[in-house]
């Protein structure tokens, strides 16, 4: 059984490798925090070349619209696989994915509810002297 860290590490793994493969270039930063039956992933530095020239490009709203409509669009699309890969972690289904990203920081946010809390082993406290 792994612990809670190791279960946010390798739900970090996925989403990056599925950055990499599925939108082109990894995210800079990546965190997961399990917390009971929510999965939240904070990725940073994740827009590519392109979508902040489209963004700077186009008037502010038009821009930051399409480009969220583009990223939720990929996002459904891939959606069985990230879903697949989060049981696959957590041995828990995942109920429901919710997504938002900025245009102006470059932060994606990423929330899974599970249908339960995952199981995992509690880590060892290090002994203080």
């Amino acid at each position: 059984m792994k612990t809670q860290g190791e279960i946010e590490a390798a739900i970090c793994e996925g989403i990056t490798r599925f950055e990499q493969e599925y939108m082109g270039r990894g995210p800079k930063d990546i965190r997961a925090h399990l917390i009971d039956d929510l999965l939240v992933v904070r990725l940073q530095g994740v827009l590519t070349a392109a979508e902040q020239h489209l963004v700077k490009a186009l008037p502010a709203e038009k821009g930051r619209d399409l480009l969220k409509q583009v990223r939720t669009h990929l996002l459904e699309t891939a959606r069985p696989r990230l879903e697949a890969m989060v049981r696959e972690v957590t041995g828990i289904k995942v109920l429901s994915l919710h997504h938002d990203i900025s245009t102006v920081t470059g932060e994606e946010l990423l929330i899974f509810t599970l249908a339960g809390p995952p199981s995992f082993r509690e880590t060892k406290k290090k002994a203080s002297i």
